[in-house]
């Protein structure tokens, strides 16, 4: 995916807004309007946003950005946190990865791991392990999404039940401090619930920009994950995932002060 990198701070940006405006957009990186109104024309030939008057909005709250087109998005931050979460994945474990771009980073984390049993819906997922022929990869069944590269619906919770994982990576399409755990429809929540309900452990992968995402179906509270990996925390939200419970793994020893 070609963006620059205004461009993809400004994808990260309006996936927590309603509206974003140009005039916004033209304080935070200090250009012209016409610069921005350029980075808009590409983002939306793209498909990436909606165009409104004075500014640009999200494709959706219904359903999250294609794969190809948010596997690029806070990569290196994705990468950092997937290395935190391969060092507390022990060989021999078997692990549920699931739905999401920084679980597959996650599983690329995870390569040079020795016997490991894999679990997954995720198409991506698998192939990355096809080259380990020393580890078995279960794929669910399930109703493929073309766009996301993965496996939904009741065949794929039904498989998923058959088994019990040690560990459950869990990705997710936004985080809200009252809602929990939210993803972007309710085939994605109900596989979610699964892999945690199967798991020994969970582990819930989520970079800073997940916070305040308008995705639209609730998943969980936070209550049910054990750990949060991530990149970037505030003080209130480390406050609120404390008092549930929630173990929090910093990629960056960072803590941003609202």
């Amino acid at each position: 995916m070609s963006l620059n990198e205004r461009q993809l701070h400004i994808l990260n940006w309006v996936q927590q807004c309603d509206l974003l405006l140009v005039e916004d957009m033209v304080e935070r990186f200090s250009v012209s309007s016409q610069t921005i109104r350029k980075d808009i024309n590409q983002l939306a030939e793209k498909h990436l946003v909606r165009r409104q008057h004075g500014g640009i909005a999200p494709v959706s709250t219904a359903e999250n950005l294609p794969f190809a087109n948010r596997q690029f998005l806070n990569s290196d931050a994705k990468q950092k946190i997937a290395q935190q979460v391969a060092q507390a994945i022990p060989n021999g474990a078997s692990v549920f990865l699931g739905i999401g771009t920084t679980v597959e980073y996650v599983a690329k984390a995870l390569l040079n791991h020795q016997e490991l049993q894999v679990f997954t819906n995720n198409l991506t997922v698998a192939t990355l392990f096809a080259n380990r022929q020393d580890i078995p990869v279960r794929l669910t069944a399930g109703r493929m999404r073309h766009r996301h590269c993965d496996l939904v619906g009741s065949d794929a919770i039904e498989s998923m039940r058959k088994y019990v994982f040690d560990y459950g990576i869990l990705g997710c399409g936004g985080l809200h401090e009252r809602y929990g755990i939210l993803d972007f429809d309710p085939d994605e929540a109900n596989l979610s619930r699964v892999l945690i309900e199967q798991s020994r452990h969970v582990l819930l992968v989520a970079d800073q920009h997940k916070w305040g995402r308008k995705a639209s179906a609730c998943v969980t509270s936070f209550a049910a994950v054990e750990a949060l990996y991530t990149d970037v925390i505030s003080a209130e939200q480390r406050q609120l995932l404390g008092q549930q419970g929630v173990d929090i793994v910093l990629s960056e020893e960072s803590i941003k002060h609202a």
